[in-house]
């Protein structure tokens, strides 16, 4: 099914995008897209442009191999276009299933949410909670759910007062109450944003960090509210045959085992940039209140399937690198880093890990490149975006280039490079280029 303007603008308006807009989400746009959404996402926008450059036909098939929170996934769908998404973390798996998942009857959802809505309200009223109006007495007064010791230690301190926690838990356990109904996994998605969007205390600029504290707010209303835009979206294409979208929870690395050989028209996608950012760390505070993560042990094997992009998921057994040992420009950039690493006379764990993570990533995407061949269709188009980086120590990474080169060593065709946007490194001052590497499998 393709939806009619105002979802799609007209491309040559989108082309001419000024860097201060490139990375931003339209206001017609953010049906589907903003049930739940990184803050660091690609645009819908920038799908749209290489999907009609590649002159995506309906009888294709779109993948984005680090699908994220389904971007590409949710555009190509809007499409009339099927689409395959893998991703590794588990949480942001379940929000692109979610988000791609039309197949529910929009007044089911919005009935029974009320439902549940008003069976958690009167628990809280027994409790001495209004939730709809500010508490003013001595919080100390009430018996407040906490979450269990194993469970805080992994969210961010002051991540969320301890009021609107207690009601988030309240409105969970009555959640699951409904487990067994179709809507429940929409419901748990609209918990998951209204939490860590309007409830939480955590703010995103663009690292993640806690903000001021909200020591009370309406959960239940704003849990309802996103509910309702759910309700909108899914009217928007109630009784439409709807493109298939599936979403694979597994390690790009390791494509080959879980991709159709010969399956794939289209790539569209962005891995994780080379850098200190850890990204189980965005989506922590969900992934832990709905039990993605119960504790150490969850988080260090959901680290240990994704692309080494930094050095808090590097691992003695690694051997990435392996796949790149050869690329002499690969090997400056780390001796440069280790250089000056020793120059500056830095010692950490982590900051000893500035050298391998860097061979690690980029072997990491040499072996996701190579296990991606198999099930890329002759002539198969690949939109890469990626953007350089400064995080270790200073020393520049071009990651698109590197990249560009290793796929070309791979066998594929580099096309061109596009610049999407440039961003100021807080390290250096520089202007670092957002690009978008275009590649060609001729098969």
């Amino acid at each position: 099914m393709t939806l009619p303007l105002p979802f799609f603008e007209d491309l040559v308006e989108e082309k001419s995008r000024t860097n201060g807009n490139a990375n931003k989400i339209d206001a017609q746009d953010r049906a589907f897209h903003n049930w739940y959404r990184f803050v660091l996402s690609f645009p819908p926008h920038l799908v749209r442009d290489y999907l009609d450059e590649f002159a995506t036909k309906k009888n294709g098939v779109v993948l984005d191999p680090f699908c994220g929170t389904g971007t590409t996934l949710v555009e190509s769908k809007l499409r009339g276009i099927s689409s395959v998404g893998i991703e590794a973390n588990s949480f942001a798996h379940f929000a692109s299933k979610i988000k791609t998942n039309w197949e529910i009857d929009p007044d089911l959802l919005l009935n029974q949410s009320k439902e549940v809505a008003e069976i958690a309200i009167s628990k809280l009223q027994k409790q001495g909670i209004n939730d709809k109006v500010p508490f003013t007495g001595n919080i100390d007064s009430l018996c407040l759910r906490q979450l269990p010791e194993d469970e805080n230690k992994l969210i961010l301190t002051g991540s969320i007062s301890p009021l609107p926690l207690h009601k988030i838990i309240v409105l969970l356990e009555t959640l699951r109450a409904f487990e067994s109904t179709r809507v429940y996994e929409h419901q748990l998605l609209a918990l998951s944003n209204a939490l860590v969007f309007k409830i939480s205390n955590l703010h995103f600029g663009p690292e993640v960090g806690v903000g001021k504290p909200k020591s009370d707010i309406p959960v239940i209303s704003i849990w309802l509210s996103d509910i309702k835009k759910m309700v909108d979206d899914l009217r928007l294409v109630a009784d439409k045959v709807h493109a298939n979208s599936v979403v694979e929870l597994a390690d790009a690395r390791n494509l080959d085992e879980v991709l159709q050989q010969k399956s794939v028209d289209v790539v569209i996608t962005s891995p994780p940039y080379p850098n200190e950012k850890d990204y189980t760390r965005i989506t922590r505070l969900e992934s832990v209140i709905l039990g993605f993560i119960n504790n150490k042990s969850d988080l260090r094997e959901l680290k240990k399937g994704l692309l080494r992009s930094n050095t808090r998921n590097v691992y003695k057994g690694d051997d990435d690198d392996k796949w790149v040992e050869d690329n002499a420009e690969i090997q400056q950039i780390a001796n440069t880093i280790e250089t000056k690493r020793m120059e500056l006379g830095k010692t950490s764990g982590f900051e000893k890990q500035y050298a391998r993570v860097t061979k690690l990533y980029f072997g990491g995407m040499a072996r996701h490149l190579a296990s991606l061949r198999p099930a890329l269709r002759p002539n198969a188009h690949l939109a890469y975006v990626v953007g350089d980086q400064a995080s270790y120590l200073r020393v520049m990474i071009r990651t698109g280039k590197i990249l560009g080169d290793i796929a070309k060593e791979l066998g594929y065709d580099v096309v061109r490079t596009d610049l999407f946007r440039t961003r100021l490194a807080t390290a250096t001052r520089e202007q670092l280029r957002e690009e978008v590497v275009i590649l060609r499998w001729k098969g």
